[in-house]
């Protein structure tokens, strides 16, 4: 069966560009208007992979999607990096200061706070995904109304770009992961790079004593973000991502830390895109 790929939004989104980037062709995409629809089609068997944002370099990490991946068993088998790059657009002949209200996702929306405040004219409307506003005012012939998105999306819907390039910090890039219900096999394919889950004793220096294992077995780690455990206030997960150059020194990392905390779970190793 030819891969499907289950992405966050519609053609054109970001999501879209990360499938035709990361599997180098055009690509069979499901087209899902939620992390969570995304998870549930991979778990139905609608899609053999996913492509899902995880961090920005501007508005940081999606907790929930964290959550997803975990409580869902699912597992990160790659990671793709792209530069993301916000337009205000419309319907083709408007002008920006007549515009009432532009739509877009949540995360676009911050990464583009600084524009706003030089037209606080426009009412932010938070919206399901980039593109689908895009596509969605063109359907609808739309006016004084925008969409925040990829020229792509633009392109793709012909919509007109009223101001290129809005976001905040310029160096704007994105994470995204390549996520499955199965882990990846090596297959002669180089694997340099983990995604991990671990819970701890609530006890001084256990944090300390699992980066000096890290540390000890050359793991290089990128990445921490924790979570609260629900269910037992004021305790935390850690998620981490370490990256490494030898795999059985991982491994002998990995045994050690599976005595050391109270529960962890290797979330996927995968090829180190950076």
């Amino acid at each position: 069966m030819d891969k499907i790929i289950a992405i966050q939004g519609v053609q054109g989104s970001f999501h879209h560009l990360v499938a035709q980037e990361y599997y180098h062709q055009e690509v069979e995409v499901l087209e899902c208007m939620s992390f969570a629809e995304l998870t549930k089609s991979l778990l139905n068997g609608d899609a053999t992979e996913g492509v899902m944002a995880i961090e920005n370099s501007i508005a940081g990490s999606i907790l929930p999607n964290y959550a997803l991946i975990d409580e869902n068993n699912l597992k990160v088998v790659g990671e793709h990096y792209i530069p993301i790059d916000m337009n205000f657009m419309a319907m083709p002949g408007q002008k920006i200061e007549n515009i009432k209200k532009v739509y877009s996702h949540p995360m676009a929306l911050l990464q583009c706070k600084e524009f706003f405040k030089k037209h606080p004219h426009i009412k932010l409307i938070e919206d399901s995904d980039t593109a689908e506003v895009a596509r969605r005012i063109s359907e609808k012939g739309s006016t004084k109304v925008a969409a925040v998105a990829s020229k792509a999306a633009a392109q793709l819907f012909g919509l007109e770009i009223l101001a290129e390039s809005i976001h905040t910090k310029k160096s704007n890039a994105t994470r995204f992961l390549i996520i499955s219900t199965k882990k990846k096999e090596p297959n002669g394919d180089k694997i340099d790079k983990a995604s991990l889950k671990f819970e701890l004793e609530s006890k001084r220096g256990s944090l300390v004593s699992v980066l000096n294992i890290l540390r000890d077995f050359n793991l290089d780690m990128t990445k921490i973000q924790s979570m609260p455990i629900i269910e037992f206030p004021w305790k935390y997960s850690f998620f981490i991502d370490v990256t490494f150059e030898d795999y059985s020194e991982f491994q002998k990392a990995m045994d050690i830390l599976e005595v050391m905390t109270e529960r962890l779970t290797i979330l996927g190793t995968y090829k180190n895109s950076l």
